[in-house]
């Protein structure tokens, strides 16, 4: 056999080794897709997505579109290596490191665990700043969601308890609680009013230094709103907060007279906080490209998203920096009487 040959048949073979390796090959990447996108104030398998009972709601159309990723990959389902490759070569799918998207020493059912509960957290701020865009009041108050094994407040709360006040001082917010156990000396005592099973007690605990210092006592708090009606979200297996400015938007819409896109089709992303600032998220190069195959012509662009989505925006699609809920309402006027200003995204 000639040496030509001899180095053929072994590259050959090397080719065929590497291809096979490729196939089978686990690599710890995530790669990022456009997700499903779903119509806030459209249905989703026949029922839908927002429906609010004991308030007057008034018919609409057009698109308020909520966006979403999708990824493959994670522990226990890791890709292989031709797949990732695919991945880079694919301008509209992003190839990161698994510990983008799940942190380490956690599993995958944790992470999914984690975008349910931001999910419903999301749903619960995006009801509270659409009423208090809309000046309609609702009330809220301070909940113990857990407590952590192992420091004093352990066995002393139960989950859902509600928290009406920290030696003596009423508790606001979750931030007026913190203050008030901050106060305190570590190994000091803090007396907590709370409502449990319609009752109120009293229940003391001790508190311990943190690793910075910081007296705590071990409870993590959430907040539970009474809204004066009902509204439920329906998007079934969407996690993650970054709905929460489409849902504020597709809430608005149904509780008031008149379309606000004026029937065209808009999208959007980011988280909204109960006093209407929206926030950041991840994916936002994916997120465009779903919403464009969507028919979306507008895209609700967080501020703090704005240069990387400028990067990659998908031929036209037009994209809205929005810093509030009160941004993204003024620009959707814009869009419905095709008068006035619908500030761009810029790189600065």
């Amino acid at each position: 056999m000639s040496r030509r040959a001899l180095t053929l048949m072994v590259a050959g073979f090397l080719t065929l080794v590497l291809g096979v390796a490729g196939t089978v090959l686990p690599v710890p990447y995530v790669v990022l897709s456009p997700g499903p996108t779903e119509n806030t104030i459209g249905d989703v398998k026949g029922k839908p997505v927002i429906s609010i009972s004991g308030r007057q709601t008034y018919p609409t159309d057009g698109k308020l579109s909520l966006v979403t990723v999708a990824y493959q990959g994670g522990p226990g389902a890791r890709i292989d290596l031709f797949t990732a490759l695919r991945g880079w070569l694919d301008p509209a799918i992003a190839v990161v490191p698994e510990e983008t998207i799940f942190p380490p020493a956690t599993t995958a059912e944790q992470v999914e665990e984690q975008n349910t509960q931001e999910m419903t957290n999301s749903q619960d701020d995006a009801t509270a700043a659409a009423l208090t865009e809309l000046k309609i009041p609702y009330t809220s108050v301070v909940t113990v969601a857990s407590t952590e094994k192992g420091l004093p407040a352990h066995g002393k709360f139960t989950q859902g308890d509600e928290i009406v006040s920290v030696d003596g001082v009423a508790a606001t917010d979750r931030g007026t609680v913190s203050a008030a156990v901050r106060k305190h000396k570590a190994g000091e005592q803090v007396a907590f009013v709370v409502k449990r099973g319609g009752q109120e007690i009293t229940v003391t605990s001790p508190t311990v230094a943190a690793k910075d210092g910081t007296p705590i006592v071990g409870i993590s708090m959430a907040i539970r709103y009474r809204f004066p009606f009902e509204v439920n979200i329906n998007v079934g297996d969407v996690g993650g907060p970054s709905a929460g400015m489409m849902f504020s938007l597709g809430i608005m819409d149904k509780l008031t007279p008149g379309a606000m896109t004026g029937g065209k089709a808009v999208a959007g992303t980011g988280t909204i906080s109960p006093d209407g600032v929206v926030g950041p998220i991840g994916g936002i190069q994916q997120k465009m490209v779903g919403a464009r195959e969507a028919g979306a012509t507008v895209f609700l662009t967080p501020a703090e998203n704005c240069a990387e989505a400028l990067a990659a925006v998908p031929d036209g699609l037009k994209l809205v920096r929005v810093k509030t809920l009160g941004d993204a309402v003024r620009a959707l006027d814009a869009v419905r009487t095709g008068t006035g200003a619908m500030p761009g995204c810029s790189a600065g």
